[in-house]
């Protein structure tokens, strides 16, 4: 089966800052992919109070857990962004860090943004959660 995957942006529905309304997947098997969080691969936080590089390590741990599955960000079907803030300063250059990082690909999809009050791990700022099309 060929893979097909499309993104609609109906003309009723606001303009998006580079994500798509709605996603149509048309392929065999998907991926779900636990929340990435910022932390090494000893399990130890990084880059404690800092959410440029806290984005960088979550960006880097989807990067490496999309390649297990033998998939790319222009696989990811859906993703949902968790932000520990109530600053819309922060979740706009969250946004911006991963759309322009090496899975900013994976953001113009289906897509949601949230500020949360808490996350799993003491010192967390941001995790990110990707539904992935498996490619053929």
């Amino acid at each position: 089966m060929t893979e097909k995957i499309t993104r609609i942006n109906p003309e009723q529905l606001h303009p998006t800052p580079g994500y798509h309304h709605v996603t149509v997947v048309e392929s065999g098997r998907t991926a779900y992919l636990a929340g990435q969080c910022p932390l090494d691969g000893n399990g130890d936080l990084v880059g404690s109070g800092s959410l440029e590089k806290q984005v960088a390590q979550v960006a880097a741990n989807a990067f490496a857990a999309l390649a297990a599955v033998s998939a790319q960000p222009r696989h990811v079907v859906r993703s949902v962004i968790y932000v520990r803030s109530d600053d819309r300063d922060d979740l706009g250059a969250v946004w911006q860090q991963l759309t322009e990082s090496s899975i900013g690909q994976a953001f113009t999809t289906a897509s949601t943004l949230l500020g949360v009050a808490q996350l799993g791990f003491t010192g967390q700022l941001v995790e990110v959660d990707l539904t992935v099309a498996l490619p053929d």
